[in-house]
This record gives C-alpha cells, structure tokens and sequence, in this order.
C-alpha cells in the first residue's frame, strides 16, 4: 500500500470513527461525514487519474455533486433542529415524538 492510499483510507477509518463514537452534537457528526465524502472524491480523482480512464471521468464530479448535497441537508436539518430543540445535542432528539 502506497503512502497515498494509505493517508486516504486512514482518513476515512478516522472520519467513521469519529462518527461512531463522537456522536454528541450534530454538527460534529456532519463535519465527521463530510471529512468521509472529501477522502473518497480525493482518492477517487487519484485514482481515476491513475487508470487514464475517460469512461468515468465524471465519477469524481457526480460524488461531489452528491456531497454537497448531503452538506446543504444536513445543514437544513441542523438550523431546522436548533430552531426548535434550542440546540443540536442528539441526545435530546427522539424519532418518536414529532
């Protein structure tokens, strides 16, 4: 395994990590993900530059196009909880109770 590929799956591991067991407030699960999307989109330029594929050459763009949708969500869901739960700890946040 290559220094590079090395970095970017660790990067990935540390952002699942950190989305498993850092889950006390929403943003940091958001900012866990996103750190998760920019480790793929790097490693999948790479590797895209690597294999001089044109076939899919827009995988890289649909996958950042895909994440900064997710972020544009979960931003929406983070202002939209603040509003009214008063704070963005997910411990206070029931699926049960609407």
């Amino acid at each position: 395994m290559t220094p590079v590929h090395f970095s970017f799956s660790s990067a990935f591991i540390l952002g699942l990590t950190g989305l498993a067991f850092h889950r006390t407030h929403l943003l940091s699960a958001l900012l866990c993900l996103e750190g998760m999307m920019l480790s793929l989109f790097i490693a999948l330029a790479l590797w895209m530059l690597q294999v001089e594929s044109t076939s899919f050459s827009a995988a890289p763009m649909l996958l950042l196009a895909f994440s900064a949708c997710e972020a544009s969500t979960g931003l929406a869901l983070l202002v939209a909880t603040a509003r009214t739960h008063g704070t963005d700890r997910l411990q206070n946040l029931n699926l049960l109770q609407c």
